[in-house]
């Protein structure tokens, strides 16, 4: 990876659907050039997946909840089985296994109260190995980005 690989992507990570003839006009390189390193870089998983960002607000999902949780039992087994309920869940935006206090932080995004109750309900209180959760309602969405350069 070099600096022109830095550019393209500093480039794509804000905007995923510019053209490699719009890439190469901003970075100096040849339309060909950006396409190559491009599928070079989609090739070997440094761009793992090209996505568009939503509007949970005008999809009506206008609460997101943070949530520490910790699991009684941490082996591999209880460990792989939370994070496959968490990744099928369709309400959970993101999941991070951690070091610390919890176990896990989970990203959920519900259309209200209710909402986040039910998805309580099923994914903390029925499942046995969640010892405890503490969740904390997101008042402002400060910066929203998975950006990395």
């Amino acid at each position: 990876m070099d600096d022109k690989d830095h550019e393209i992507l500093r480039l794509v990570q804000s905007d995923a659907r510019l053209t490699a003839e719009a890439l190469g006009l901003a970075i100096g390189l040849s339309t060909p050039a950006v396409q190559k390193r491009l599928k070079r870089m989609r090739e070997s998983g440094v761009i793992e997946k090209e996505i568009a960002v939503l509007s949970p607000a005008k999809l009506g999902r206008e609460m997101t909840v943070i949530v520490d949780v910790v699991l009684e039992r941490e082996n591999r087994m209880h460990l792989d089985a939370f994070k496959r309920k968490m990744r099928s869940c369709p309400l959970v935006q993101q999941c991070y296994y951690t070091t610390g206090e919890a176990d896990f932080i989970v990203i959920v995004v519900v259309k209200d109260i209710k909402e986040y109750e039910a998805f309580t309900q099923e994914y903390f209180f029925d499942e046995s190995n969640v010892s405890r959760f503490t969740s904390s309602i997101v008042m402002d969405r400060v910066k929203v980005s998975l950006d990395i350069l």
